[in-house]
Formats: structure tokens, C-alpha cells, sequence
């Protein structure tokens, strides 16, 4: 299997450290505190921008914004087991090439994503791209996904929906050898081009 031609790297030690069990424990408290917004926005002063004064869900009008360019990378990561991820590695998968096929669901899910989340405007995407890097050592895929666009509004729902799009393929794919995946640590990794950018820790 040509693993340069699906956009995969594959890891040993550098790409995760933690026992699957543990990462898992630590998951919520990880991604709250690794998270840095440039502005240190302070939570009390934080609004919910999806409701009306009543209450009732409404979208955005971002009518009188200025598009700038907006990026955003979100990542999401599939423990396999052994068995599963020997397979998906060697592309011996029953359903066939899980790879491919996870990847071309990602970018479509980025293109659908305001027809699957109410609130989200439609935005024409300039780029999407979904790659992967094999952890051998955990026996995990790990998804990376990057949205671009100009426009009024960010792409962090774009790129969050193409992870977890990617990742519920891998699980179809691998679902016939083991019902044992984990899909976990979905997470916006950095946002750029909007009022505050963000950028998370390693």
C-alpha cells in the first residue's frame, strides 16, 4: 500500500505518548486547559450568539460583516486495536480501501456541514483537505482536517464535521473485524480570520 498516495504518515513515538485508557480519562480536562484564544476572552463576558432575547434558536445574520479570509483545522483520532489497525495500515479491509474512502467522506461532510447543523451559514469552501497519520504505537488513526474559505464566518464546524465524518468511516470500514473502536479527542486544533483567533497547545 502506497501510503504517501492516501495522505497518511505513520507514527511510532512522536505522534501520542499516553495509554489509550488514560488518554481517555484525561481527554476533557486536557482540551480545557490547553486551549489558548489570543484575546484571553474571560468565560462571564461570553455570549451565546445562536439565540434570539427570548431564547429561540436563530442564525447569525452576518450581513454586515466584511469577508475575510477564515481557516480551520480540527483533528479526531480512532483506536482500532491490533487486528483493525493491521488491516487498515495494509489496506487488507474487506470493504476495501478505508483510507480513501474516509477521506473523500471528510471532504464531502465539509461541504454539507450547514445542511447537518441548523445554525450553520453555507459557505462556498475554497479548500478542504483530510489526511492521516498511522500511530502504531497506540494502534490509532489520527484525522486531520483543514477548511479555507473568504467569507463572513469561520470554517471550524466545516473542519470539525470532516473529522467526524472521517472517523464514523474508518468505524464502518473496521466495524465487521472489531465493534472495539474508540472514536475520541475531537477537537478544533486552530481557527484563523475572525475576531479571535485560537490556537491549541500541543
Amino acid at each position: 500500500m502506497n501510503l504517501k498516495q492516501h495522505n497518511v504518515r505513520l507514527c511510532h513515538n512522536q505522534c501520542s505518548s499516553k495509554d489509550p485508557s488514560v488518554k481517555l480519562r484525561q481527554s476533557v480536562s486536557d482540551q480545557t486547559q490547553s486551549g489558548t484564544n489570543v484575546y484571553n476572552t474571560e468565560l462571564d463576558v461570553a455570549q451565546l450568539t445562536h439565540t434570539d432575547t427570548q431564547g429561540r434558536a436563530n442564525m447569525v445574520d452576518v450581513g454586515g460583516k466584511v469577508p475575510t479570509r477564515r481557516t480551520a483545522t480540527a483533528r479526531a483520532t480512532v483506536i482500532l486495536g491490533p487486528t483493525a489497525f493491521r488491516l487498515l495500515r495494509d489496506n487488507q479491509l474487506a470493504k476495501g480501501d478505508a483510507l480513501t474512502v474516509a477521506q473523500l467522506s471528510g471532504i464531502m461532510a465539509s461541504k454539507q456541514t450547514s445542511a447537518l447543523i441548523p445554525l450553520c451559514h453555507p459557505l462556498p469552501l475554497d479548500h478542504a483537505s483530510v489526511t492521516f497519520d498511522l500511530d502504531e504505537e497506540q494502534n490509532a488513526a489520527v484525522i486531520t482536517a483543514t477548511c479555507r474559505t473568504t467569507g463572513k464566518t469561520g470554517v471550524e464546524m466545516e473542519a470539525l464535521t470532516a473529522v467526524s465524518v472521517a472517523a464514523l468511516t474508518i468505524y464502518d470500514m473496521c466495524k465487521a473485524v472489531s465493534h472495539d473502536i474508540i472514536i475520541t479527542d475531537v477537537i478544533l486544533v486552530s481557527k484563523t480570520g475572525g475576531k479571535r483567533d485560537f490556537h491549541r497547545h500541543p
